[in-house]
């Protein structure tokens, strides 16, 4: 059997899905996209915020031998620790994050794609191959080839 020329079934658009339908999901998705790399941001935030904090033990080191123990002393008890927003050190402002408006947010794009196009993702992207690719030439195949 030869190469299907063609999205696989699961990017094919379900029957009777509109293109406006399938424009309005794929913004959805694209907003997700965008959504998603903030999330990948905010793990920045918590990795950057947490390596700089425990620095401080080094910075606060130094200042000490350095003779300076009232400027280690502030930076020790008022900087090391502290929260970085009203109550919250960055693994908690993740967690909310994570739990809320990210947890809502993928909810709302899967239950849009089950109830318009039988759950399938990246239509839009899918169509937009389709237009683009010049069909028969090589790196324009429409799947991978089988067995990879």
């Amino acid at each position: 059997m030869g190469q299907q020329d063609g999205p696989d079934e699961r990017h094919r658009r379900p029957a009777g899905v509109s293109d406006a339908t399938v424009e309005a999901l794929g913004k959805l998705s694209e907003a997700l996209e965008t959504v998603e790399r903030v999330r990948g941001h905010l793990y920045s935030l918590h990795q950057l915020v947490g390596h700089a904090d425990l620095m401080l033990d080094d910075a606060v080191e130094k200042f000490r031998a350095a003779g300076h123990d009232a400027v280690a002393d502030r930076i020790a008890t008022d900087l090391v620790g502290r929260n970085v927003i009203a109550g919250r050190w960055t693994f908690q402002i993740v967690e909310d994050f994570d739990d809320g408006y990210y947890a809502l947010f993928r909810d709302l794009d899967r239950q849009a794609r089950d109830e318009l196009a039988d759950g399938r993702r990246h239509l839009y992207e899918a169509e937009m191959k389709e237009r683009r690719r010049t069909r028969g030439r090589p790196g324009h195949e429409a799947l991978p080839a089988s067995g990879s």
